[in-house]
């Protein structure tokens, strides 16, 4: 992962991270990314959108995923959770990404930040997920 793009999700997820276990408001975990070296190396605006959009939708984000999870969401590793939010998010509400993209990224995130077999689950969870969102194009 090595565009900003890419280094916009790495940004996100360690804000989102951030966000859950300190119970820091969202939108002044982003400004401290933004305004540190980040912002010189990622994309700034999908950060923005993300770490805007994710804490503002995470009760829907939440439900969408319950049905597809093995244990509470509350359960779920920190780091594995806020990928599997991202994940849902960007499924539910930002259809030009396609659905590979989508869970493609979420496993690599996974990889580098979460433990040893997390990414197998996010994969698992994200395609019942796209499945029920995307419908035709998820099978």
């Amino acid at each position: 992962m090595s565009g900003p793009r890419a280094r916009a999700r790495q940004a996100v997820i360690q804000a989102l991270y951030q966000w859950q276990v300190t119970g820091q408001a969202a939108h002044d975990i982003g400004r401290l990314f933004l305004r540190d070296d980040h912002a010189a190396v990622l994309d700034e605006d999908y950060f923005a959108d993300r770490i805007r959009a994710v804490p503002a939708h995470v009760a829907e984000l939440d439900a969408l995923l319950a049905p597809h999870l093995d244990r509470p969401l509350a359960e779920v590793d920190p780091v594995e959770r806020a990928v599997l939010r991202l994940g849902v998010y960007e499924l539910r509400y930002h259809p030009e990404l396609s659905r590979r993209i989508v869970l493609n990224e979420a496993v690599e995130l996974a990889k580098c930040f979460g433990g040893e077999a997390g990414h197998k689950f996010v994969n698992a969870v994200l395609d019942g997920a796209a499945k029920v969102l995307r419908g035709p194009e998820a099978r």
